[in-house]
C-alpha cells in the first residue's frame, strides 16, 4: 500500500527562467492550417483610448455598473503607462454633449495630447488621428493595436474593422468599452471577432503583456491590479497585511 504521507520533493522553476517562445512562429502555424498565436506584447503594441468621455460614459447600459466600466478603463490606462507603451487618446465632439475625457486618463497621461475629433466618428478615418498613429507605426514598427472605446458598436468596432482591413493586428478590450445596450455590445463583439479581431478583457490582457512577474515592470504593474481589479487587490492586500507577523491576531490559531 502506498504511503500517502510521503510526497516527492516539489520541483521549483529557477528564478532566472524567462518565458519560452512557441516552437513555431505564427506565420508558419497559419501556413500549416493552425491558429497563429501572434500575441500582443509591450514591445509590439500601441494602445488607443477612444472617446472615454464623461457624457458618453454616463449613458452606458451593458455593464454591471458604471463604476466597474470606469475601473476597467482606468486599469487599462495604468497598464499601458506602467509598461511604457505608446498610447493615443482621442475624443469626439468634446466641445458639445459628449464632454471631456475621463480626468483619470488625463492625469495618467498628463504628458500626452488629446486628439479632438470634431465630427468624424471612426477615429481611423480622421486625418489628424491617423497621421499620429502612422507616425508611431513608422518610428517603432509596431502593428499590434490594443483598442478600447465608448461606444463599442461605433467608436471601437468601426476603427477595428478599418485597421483589420489595412493589415493591423487588433485587440479590442471589450470590458473597457461600453454600449447603449447589451444588443449593441453583442453585435459589435460578433462583428469584430468574425472579421479577425481578438477580443480581450482588461486584466487578462495585462497578464499577457506582463508575461512574467519577475520582469522589472512587476512593481508598477501591481498598481492597476491593486486599484482597478478589486477582487485581486483585496487578495494582495490581505496577504501582505498578514504575512510574517499577522496584523490581525488569529484567536483560533489556524493561521501559522
Amino acid at each position: 500500500m502506498t504511503d500517502t504521507t510521503q510526497r516527492p520533493a516539489d520541483i521549483i522553476s529557477s528564478i532566472t527562467d524567462s518565458p519560452l517562445p512557441n516552437l513555431v512562429n505564427a506565420a508558419d502555424a497559419r501556413a500549416a492550417g493552425r491558429f497563429g498565436y501572434d500575441k500582443p506584447t509591450h514591445e509590439n503594441s500601441i494602445v488607443l483610448l477612444v472617446d472615454h468621455q464623461i457624457g458618453l460614459m454616463a449613458g452606458m447600459r451593458d455593464t454591471n455598473s458604471l463604476a466597474e466600466l470606469k475601473s476597467n478603463v482606468v486599469g487599462l490606462a495604468r497598464t499601458a503607462k506602467a509598461l511604457g507603451m505608446p498610447t493615443l487618446i482621442t475624443s469626439s465632439n468634446a466641445q458639445w454633449q459628449n464632454g471631456d475625457n475621463l480626468p483619470e486618463i488625463k492625469e495618467i497621461f498628463s504628458d500626452q495630447p488629446i486628439y479632438r475629433r470634431t465630427g468624424i466618428i471612426n477615429c481611423y478615418e480622421d486625418p489628424t488621428f491617423r497621421a499620429a498613429l502612422e507616425s508611431i507605426v513608422e518610428k517603432t514598427g509596431r502593428r499590434h493595436i490594443i483598442i478600447a472605446a465608448v461606444t463599442i458598436g461605433t467608436c471601437c468596432a468601426l476603427p477595428t474593422l478599418s485597421m483589420l482591413n489595412d493589415g493591423y493586428k487588433v485587440f479590442p478590450v471589450v470590458d473597457a468599452c461600453g454600449a447603449w445596450s447589451r444588443y449593441e455590445a453583442e453585435a459589435a463583439m460578433s462583428r469584430m471577432a468574425n472579421a479577425g479581431a481578438e477580443l480581450m478583457s482588461t486584466f487578462a490582457l495585462a497578464c499577457e503583456l506582463q508575461a512574467d512577474w519577475k520582469r522589472p515592470s512587476a512593481n508598477a504593474m501591481l498598481e492597476p491590479f491593486t486599484h482597478n481589479l478589486s477582487e485581486y487587490g483585496f487578495v494582495l492586500q490581505n496577504f501582505w497585511n498578514n504575512v510574517n507577523g499577522h496584523t490581525v491576531p488569529d484567536p483560533f490559531g489556524v493561521v501559522k
